[in-house]
């Protein structure tokens, strides 16, 4: 691991503020992360779950972190590609929590998955596979 959890929040804060919406950084290791997010109102879509796009956010943001903590702080990394499969209702007004962990790291590209899980479900509520671009001058 080339980044500590305090130096990766601390950049987190800085240099993407926005990020802290989509939950916080609970866990850093060698290419994994682990991050809550505290479900409120905002995160709820009809029908009482959790938003589809609170699930993504979540999940991406916890695979940059595991991402930057393998490879330093390269803030031009991004998402290239982010797919992710909803496997069931989440509880609504539960926190929920990701898993992310990268199975590959090139010269160009990082690819990893992420497991979503509801608190107080056992089985994940969504599994995301997402590919990132990283620059060349890293």
């Amino acid at each position: 691991m080339t980044v500590t959890f305090e130096e990766l929040q601390a950049f987190l804060a800085e240099q993407f503020p926005q990020g802290a919406r989509y939950g916080t950084l609970e866990g850093l290791g060698d290419g994994w992360a682990e991050m809550k997010l505290e479900v409120d109102e905002g995160h709820l879509r009809p029908g009482g779950t959790v938003s589809g796009p609170a699930m993504m956010g979540l999940a991406d943001v916890a695979l940059y972190a595991a991402l930057l903590g393998k490879i330093g702080l390269v803030p031009l990394a991004v998402t290239s590609n982010l797919n992710i499969n909803f496997l069931r209702k989440p509880v609504a007004h539960s926190p929920i929590r990701a898993r992310a962990n990268m199975l590959r790291i090139g010269r160009a590209t990082g690819v990893g998955q992420v497991y979503v899980y509801s608190e107080g479900m056992e089985e994940p509520v969504a599994h995301a596979t997402i590919t990132y671009s990283i620059p060349a001058n890293r």
